[in-house]
C-alpha cells in the first residue's frame, strides 16, 4: 500500500491510497467514512487488485486523511465530482474503470451524467434512485446529526449516525459545508450513463432506495445482490468478490 498527496482543483491536498498494479479503478468511498473503512479493513482492494488491477483510493476532503478545509471558497457545487476530476487529471487517466460506494457510487454517477467524468466502467454499490434523485432528504438527516449532535440521545434514528461520525473523527462544521454542495440528480440523466454499469447492493439495504430501479434506469447495467445492510455489506467479502467478478481479469 502507498499513500500519496496531490493537490485538487482549489489546492487542497487529498490522499489517494495505492494498491496493485495493472488497469486503473479508481474507488470512492461512503459519507463519513474513508478509503480505509470501506475498501482497505476488509481486505476488498485486495480481492480486486488479484484481478489485475490498481486500486486507486481516495480520501474525499473532510474525510480520512485528507484535510477539513475551513471557507466556502473549498467548497463549490459538487465538489466532490470536481476532487475526482482533478485525481484522474493528476494521475493522466485516459482509460480507467471508476466506483464507489454509498457517497461514492452517488459521486461516480454525478460525474459520469453531467460529463465530468468519462470511465470505460462504472460501479455504483450501496445506492439506490433515492440516494441521487432525492438525496435532499437523506442530506436533511444528516445535517440534523450535525446540528443537534449533542443533544441526540440513544433510542433517537440519528444516534448510530452520530456515533459514527464521532468514531471517524469528522470535522462537523467542515462536514456540514460539504453537505450542502451536493444536489439532487435529475434521474432522467441516467439514461445518458452508457457504461456498462454494476449495480451492488446489500439485501437488506433500502438506505438510498431501490438499486433495483436504479439498475432499470442505467441503459448497460447488472444488478447484483450480496448480503448485509447499507453498514454491513461492505464488511462482507461478497462486496468485494462482486467487484472483481463483474470487473474480470484486466487484459
Amino acid at each position: 500500500m502507498n499513500t500519496e498527496r496531490f493537490a485538487s482543483f482549489d489546492g487542497v491536498e487529498l490522499a489517494l491510497h495505492r494498491y496493485g498494479s495493472g488497469r486503473p479503478l479508481v474507488l470512492l468511498h461512503g459519507l463519513f467514512s474513508s478509503a480505509q473503512m470501506n475498501w482497505i479493513k476488509w481486505g476488498q482492494h485486495e480481492r480486486i487488485a488479484a484481478r489485475g488491477y490498481e486500486v486507486l483510493m481516495l480520501d474525499f476532503r473532510v474525510h480520512g486523511d485528507s484535510p477539513a478545509p475551513v471557507g466556502a471558497e473549498h467548497y463549490p457545487h459538487n465538489v466532490l465530482v470536481e476532487d475526482v476530476a482533478a485525481l484522474v487529471a493528476h494521475l493522466g487517466l485516459e482509460d480507467y474503470d471508476l466506483g464507489g460506494f454509498s457517497l461514492g457510487a452517488r459521486t461516480t454517477l454525478h460525474g459520469v451524467a453531467h460529463g465530468r467524468l468519462t470511465p470505460r466502467r462504472i460501479i455504483a454499490a450501496g445506492m439506490g434512485t433515492a440516494g441521487l434523485g432525492d438525496w435532499h432528504r437523506r442530506a436533511a438527516f444528516f445535517r440534523r446529526v450535525i446540528d443537534e449532535f449533542d443533544t441526540i440521545q440513544p433510542g433517537d434514528p440519528a444516534f448510530f449516525a452520530r456515533t459514527f461520525l464521532k468514531s471517524q473523527g469528522i470535522d462537523r462544521a467542515a462536514a456540514r459545508l460539504l453537505l450542502d454542495t451536493m444536489p439532487d440528480l435529475d434521474l432522467a440523466l441516467l439514461a445518458g450513463v452508457t457504461q456498462p454499469a454494476l449495480v451492488v447492493c446489500g439485501a437488506e439495504d433500502q438506505d438510498n432506495g431501490s438499486a433495483c430501479d436504479l439498475a432499470a434506469r442505467l441503459p448497460h447495467a447488472t444488478h447484483v445482490e450480496v448480503p448485509g445492510t447499507h453498514m454491513s455489506s461492505v464488511t462482507m467479502p461478497q462486496l468485494g468478490e462482486a467487484i472483481a467478478n463483474w470487473l474480470g481479469d484486466a487484459a
